[in-house]
């Protein structure tokens, strides 16, 4: 199983990983199937996400897809983290392979399940669309 130059750098030198004390935003999501579990820490600011950080227990592919996308939505408002996509995440770290593509769907659910964990506590009353994480389904989402 081959990897891109970028997904073995993220998976080597992770960004934003650890935890944010007080955080606005917590997210654990996990995937039974391969063992992966992915937790994300927001703090937004005016709507926007000012710090990002991760904890991921599982393969490289799992933590080189936290470490992205923590990156690629740091900075960013939390209307614009909230339309990050899996497929995102993979063209960043140009490519994949298929048997990995669902940890990138496990990187955008932890952030979506952070957002949402950030309007419950601010008493925000809006849902927050999870991806389909089933794998072999006919739904649309890549996988």
């Amino acid at each position: 199983m081959a990897y891109s130059a970028k997904v073995m750098d993220h998976f080597t030198n992770p960004r934003n990983v650890g935890e944010i004390e007080n955080a606005d935003g917590v997210g654990t999501v996990g995937n039974a199937k391969c063992g992966d579990i992915m937790q994300m820490f927001i703090k937004v600011e005016n709507n926007i996400i000012t710090d990002v950080k991760f904890k991921t227990f599982g393969c490289g592919a799992a933590i080189a897809t936290s470490s992205m996308a923590t990156e690629l939505i740091k900075g960013k408002s939390i209307d614009d983290a909230l339309k990050l996509t899996n497929s995102a995440v993979v063209e960043a770290l140009e490519g994949l392979p298929p048997v990995k593509v669902h940890c990138s769907v496990l990187a955008e659910e932890a952030i979506k399940s952070a957002i949402a964990d950030y309007y419950k506590k601010q008493g925000i009353d809006k849902e927050v669309e999870m991806p389909c994480d089933c794998h072999d389904c006919a739904c649309g989402v890549e996988h």
